[in-house]
């Protein structure tokens, strides 16, 4: 992208306030920001946490954040996933708890980690995965999945539209 994500402005709001609101409206109790604390999030009054294990991905903000809430639940929702809707979160929570179980959305052969629910029981997995040779959040939600710590949800077609990442300019 060439910048940082988080202050990219999609229909008037920077991202980072576009997924507060967007977690906002799901009723979320607590709610924290992953990442730099110098980012354009910074005075916001929401507080920030960072990766205990710098320069591993996502999976590292995952601890963190894993580490930091309070509630057995913890909804994720990435920077970059500006359509993805709280109605769909909010289902997802749902489905959670009722379960018991973590959830992750999955289209064809891949998983949509960064708008998923986990649970904290999820916690020892992350450490043992970070402490391997592979970080990547598809190889930590098949263990989650192989585990019974996840269960999986098919995205419908309608809904692969809510997961546009945004990686590059030409995908803005």
């Amino acid at each position: 992208m060439g910048r940082d994500k988080a202050s990219v402005v999609i229909a008037g709001q920077p991202l980072w306030q576009r997924q507060l609101a967007t977690l906002r409206a799901t009723g979320a109790q607590e709610l924290f920001i992953s990442g730099k604390l110098d980012g354009p999030y910074a005075d916001s009054g929401i507080e920030i946490i960072v990766d205990s294990s710098p320069g591993r991905g996502p999976l590292a903000g995952l601890e963190a954040a894993l580490r930091r809430a309070r509630q057995p639940l913890l909804l994720v929702l990435a920077i970059d996933l500006p359509d993805v809707t709280s109605a769909f979160l909010a289902d997802l929570v749902h489905r959670s708890s009722t379960s018991g179980l973590g959830i992750v959305p999955r289209r064809d052969q891949w998983f949509e980690p960064l708008a998923a629910v986990y649970p904290q029981t999820c916690l020892p997995l992350v450490e043992e995965c970070l402490r391997g040779e592979d970080h990547s959040m598809q190889h930590f939600v098949r263990e989650a999945v192989a585990r019974n710590l996840l269960e999986e949800r098919t995205l419908t077609f309608t809904e692969q539209a809510l997961f546009r990442n945004l990686n590059a300019p030409s995908d803005l």
